[in-house]
């Protein structure tokens, strides 16, 4: 699709249509309805001027998406910890009901939705984002490591350092387990 859009722009919108509706999740999840649609479109505007340069043996653009985004979203980062903070503070989640998904019913279920922002918004970025893209956006640790612009074992012990820190934090707890199997 993308070599495509190099010749016929107009494809493009077809990578708009598959892949914007999870991304905007993902970013809403992250910073809040708010920056979510700036966010999402910023992506497709730079990933549009970006396909020229698209490595083409990529089958999969979504963590080139998520990358782009995820260094969007570098530029958010005091709004997305004060998110956080305000979460854990005031308990209420600014995430409509939509998008909410099974790990998010459990950590409400077991009431530590607060603790656990606190707890994100406790982790150096680069971990926070490793571990927000295999568990929120379902990202494999290979597509992370893609959209990070890193090994994939600096994903991995990334993302099992947060959950460590998780797991400290919430006295054992760790909200993030169902996913492990599924991308470890």
């Amino acid at each position: 699709m993308i070599a495509r859009s190099r010749h016929e722009p107009e494809r493009f919108a077809i990578l708009f249509t598959r892949h914007a509706p999870a991304l905007k999740r993902y970013v809403v999840r992250r910073l809040g309805l708010a920056a979510a649609e700036d966010i999402v479109a910023e992506t497709f505007v730079v990933a549009f001027q970006q396909r020229g340069t698209y490595d083409l043996t990529r089958t999969d653009a979504r963590p080139w998406l998520y990358g782009i985004a995820t260094n969007l979203m570098g530029r958010h980062r005091r709004h997305e910890i004060s998110l956080y903070r305000a979460l854990s503070r005031t308990g209420v989640d600014p995430v409509t009901e939509p998008f909410t998904d099974q790990v998010e019913r459990r950590v409400a279920a077991d009431g530590v939705r607060d603790h656990l922002a606190a707890a994100l918004a406790g982790l150096p970025g680069g971990h926070r984002d490793a571990l927000l893209l295999v568990t929120w956006a379902e990202l494999t640790y290979e597509q992370a490591a893609l959209a990070l612009d890193v090994p994939v074992g600096t994903v991995r012990s990334r993302v099992n350092r947060a959950r460590s820190k998780l797991r400290r934090v919430l006295g054992g707890m760790d909200p993030t387990a169902a996913d492990e199997g599924a991308n470890g």
